[in-house]
């Protein structure tokens, strides 16, 4: 399967499994989604469980949360990650807060799937990465796919979660890898972070899209150069895997973080500051951030901004030379 096969057998099997599941968003019906993550749902499960919404993010967000009070399990999509801003305060002051402002007696259990990420040539409108803006907030469980495998993992424990989960998909490799992936039911834990390559030279750490181009950056390096990479996918960001990024930064005592979204205010400054915080003394030289740019994202430079394989390979080898 591809991703897009993953998620879309996994919404199959779950919406067989619980009758409280309900999809909903832009074109998610009929269509099934720009993307067609959500095909053959409707003519499935009918109407009433998988419906179209207008073109109003805050709109669907709201609902779910009300659907969410009433025993539902709304599963919402945002077209594009770059749309999820009008739905800001739906998330942050309602769906992340709902268990807290109601002492667990109301919930907003929820999961809300969007494609983020460049590499597409979508220009700044449909590239952003913003899983930072939303890491910031208590409450909101993160999650970054990778592969097919760990979408249908990740999604149905996302599904099964008591607390609200933003789901990011990588869009630009949707459709490009392709994966053994289990019918049988099985399930990813939120908050586990996945070794991908064994190594004792230096840390890499990465998640979604980026983290093919890291593996890739660590692949080129043990041929050419003879260094050896450990690869990190974190998978979830919130709650973050911090246990396993220790364990390894111990090890091999030099580490490097790449994402996609702008370096600034990146996810990569605070696993940078955990790292100081539980692993100064085995660190034989500074953390390292290989990001994108700080400025929008830049369509006619899109190559240029991408934190490809070349980038990171160069920001390992300076790292080690420290």
């Amino acid at each position: 399967m591809n991703i897009i096969q993953a998620l879309n057998h996994t919404l199959h099997s779950e919406f067989a499994r619980d009758p409280h599941l309900v999809a909903f968003g832009e074109d998610v019906g009929a269509f099934g989604g720009v993307f067609r993550v959500t095909a053959g749902l409707q003519k499935a499960f009918g109407e009433e469980r998988c419906f179209d919404t207008p073109l109003c993010e805050q709109g669907i967000v709201g609902f779910a949360v009300g659907m969410a009070q009433k025993g539902l399990k709304p599963i919402c999509e945002i077209q594009f990650a770059d749309y999820i801003f009008p739905a800001y305060d739906q998330i942050v002051n309602e769906v992340a807060k709902m268990r807290y402002r109601s002492g667990n007696q109301y919930k907003a259990s929820m999961v809300i799937r969007t494609p983020y990420g460049g590499g597409i040539h979508g220009g700044h409108y449909h590239s952003q990465s913003p899983e930072a803006q939303f890491l910031h907030t208590p409450g909101l469980v993160v999650v970054v796919v990778s592969s097919p495998y760990d979408a249908k993992g990740l999604l149905i424990s996302a599904i099964r979660s008591p607390d609200p989960v933003l789901f990011l998909e990588p869009k630009r490799i949707y459709r490009s890898l392709k994966q053994e992936v289990p019918l049988e039911e099985y399930a990813i834990p939120l908050g586990q972070a996945s070794v991908e390559r064994i190594g004792k030279d230096i840390t890499l750490i990465g998640w979604g899209a980026q983290h093919h181009q890291n593996m890739e950056a660590a692949q080129a390096l043990a041929e050419t150069e003879n260094i050896d990479v450990e690869v990190l996918n974190l998978r979830t960001l919130n709650p973050l895997d911090i246990h396993a990024i220790a364990i390894s930064v111990q090890k091999t005592g030099r580490c490097v973080i790449a994402h996609e979204a702008p370096k600034t205010q990146g996810f990569g400054a605070e696993i940078a500051a955990q790292i100081m915080e539980n692993c100064f003394f085995h660190l034989e030289a500074p953390v390292a951030r290989c990001c994108g740019w700080d400025t929008p994202f830049p369509n006619a430079w899109e190559k240029e901004y991408m934190t490809d394989a070349h980038k990171v390979k160069q920001a390992i080898l300076d790292t080690l030379q420290v």
